[in-house]
C-alpha cells in the first residue's frame, strides 16, 4: 500500500516540485446542504467534486452514491463503497437526530439550513491536506482540526454547541471519512480517471462586437470556446503590450465538459485598428492563438467553413432531383 502514492505522485508530478507539471484537479470535496424544514422532515443535498467537476450524487431515498463517471470509484471495491455509504448514512441519522433534539438549545428556529464542505487536498511535495468547514444561515460557523470540532469565532454561542454535540457524538465518524478515506480515495480516482481529467482540448476563438458602451466607443469581444483543462490565459494587446482595460467574464461550462469565456475590451472606435486578443493554452504547446481586430482571413475563413458545407448540400440535393427527374 505505501507504494501507491510515490507511484501517483511520480505520475501527476514528473517534474519533481514544479507545480506546472500537473494539469488536471488536485482536490476532492463534498458539499452537503440540510435543510431543516420542520421537527419532522429534512432534505439532504450531497454532491461529490474533483474540483469543477461533479463526479458524484446522493440519492437520499436509499442512502446510496450515485456514480457520474465510470472511474468515479476510484479503486475502491464494491464491498468498501459499501461500508462508506453505511458509514455516511450513519453520519446522516446521527446528524439529524442530535440537531433536532437541541433545536431549543441552540436557539433554532424553523426552518433552517446547514451547508458544509469537507475534503482533501493533494499538494505537489506529496502531502495530503484533509479540511471540513460548517456554515449556518451564511456564517461561518466551525471546522474540524485535528480530530476535533472547532467553533468559529463569528458563529458565537451556537457553533460552540454544535462543536459539543459534534464532539461528543459522530466525530468520529467525521475523522475516519476525512482523515482516512478521503485522502486513499483522492489518489484512487486520480488515478482511474487520468486519460480524462488530463486530457487536452485545444481552445477554438473567434472575434465580434457587442452593444456599443457610448458615443465613438466599440466592446471588442473575444470569443474562447471548448477548451480543456480549465485554466486560460486571453488578454486583448496592442502588440505586446497588455490592455489593462481588459474585462475578464466567467468561466462557464459547456455540456461535453470544455469551458467557454468571454473577453472584452472598451475602446475608442479610432483605437481598435492593431488590437488583437491573445490565447494561451496548455493544450496549444506554447503556440498562442493571435486574432487581430478588423483581419479578414478569419472571417473569411469563418465564412468558408459555415457556408462551403451548405453549398456541398444543395448541389447534392439538385443531382438527385435531376436524375430523378
Amino acid at each position: 500500500m505505501q507504494l501507491l502514492p510515490l507511484l501517483l505522485l511520480v505520475a501527476f508530478f514528473p517534474g519533481g516540485d514544479n507545480e506546472e507539471a500537473f494539469q488536471g484537479p488536485t482536490s476532492y470535496h463534498v458539499i452537503q446542504i440540510s435543510t431543516f424544514a420542520n421537527s419532522t422532515w429534512t432534505q439532504n443535498q450531497v454532491s461529490g467534486w474533483l474540483e469543477d467537476l461533479q463526479i458524484h450524487g446522493w440519492d437520499s431515498d436509499s442512502g446510496t452514491a450515485i456514480f457520474l463517471k465510470s472511474w468515479s470509484k476510484g479503486n475502491f471495491s464494491n464491498e468498501e463503497i459499501t461500508e462508506i455509504e453505511e458509514l455516511i448514512r450513519v453520519y446522516f441519522f446521527g446528524f439529524i437526530r442530535e440537531v433536532r433534539a437541541h433545536v431549543s438549545e441552540l436557539q433554532m428556529e424553523y426552518p433552517f439550513e446547514f451547508q458544509i464542505i469537507a475534503g482533501c487536498e493533494l499538494h505537489p511535495g506529496g502531502d495530503i491536506v484533509s479540511f471540513f468547514r460548517g456554515a449556518f444561515r451564511g456564517l461561518d460557523l466551525l471546522s474540524i482540526k485535528y480530530y476535533s470540532c472547532v467553533p468559529s469565532p463569528e458563529g458565537g454561542i451556537t457553533a460552540q454547541q454544535v462543536c459539543t454535540l459534534l464532539n461528543q457524538g459522530i466525530i468520529d465518524i467525521i475523522t475516519k471519512l476525512l482523515y482516512e478515506t478521503c485522502p486513499r480515495y483522492l489518489l484512487g480516482v486520480l488515478d482511474a480517471g487520468k486519460a480524462d481529467l488530463q486530457r487536452q482540448v485545444k481552445p477554438k476563438a473567434w472575434l465580434s462586437s457587442g452593444p456599443t458602451p457610448g458615443p465613438g466607443h466599440l466592446l471588442l469581444v473575444c470569443h474562447v470556446i471548448g477548451f480543456y483543462p480549465k485554466p486560460v490565459w486571453v488578454m486583448w494587446m496592442r502588440g505586446e503590450k497588455e490592455q489593462a482595460g481588459t474585462q475578464r467574464g466567467d468561466l462557464l461550462p459547456n455540456a461535453d465538459g470544455t469551458w467557454y469565456l468571454r473577453v472584452t475590451l472598451d475602446v475608442a472606435a479610432g483605437e481598435a485598428a492593431g488590437l488583437s486578443c491573445r490565447v494561451k493554452h496548455s493544450s496549444l504547446g506554447g503556440q498562442d492563438i493571435v486574432l487581430y481586430w478588423g483581419h479578414r482571413t478569419s472571417i473569411g475563413l469563418m465564412f468558408l467553413a459555415v457556408m462551403v458545407p451548405s453549398l456541398i448540400l444543395l448541389l447534392c440535393y439538385a443531382l438527385w432531383f435531376v436524375r430523378h427527374w
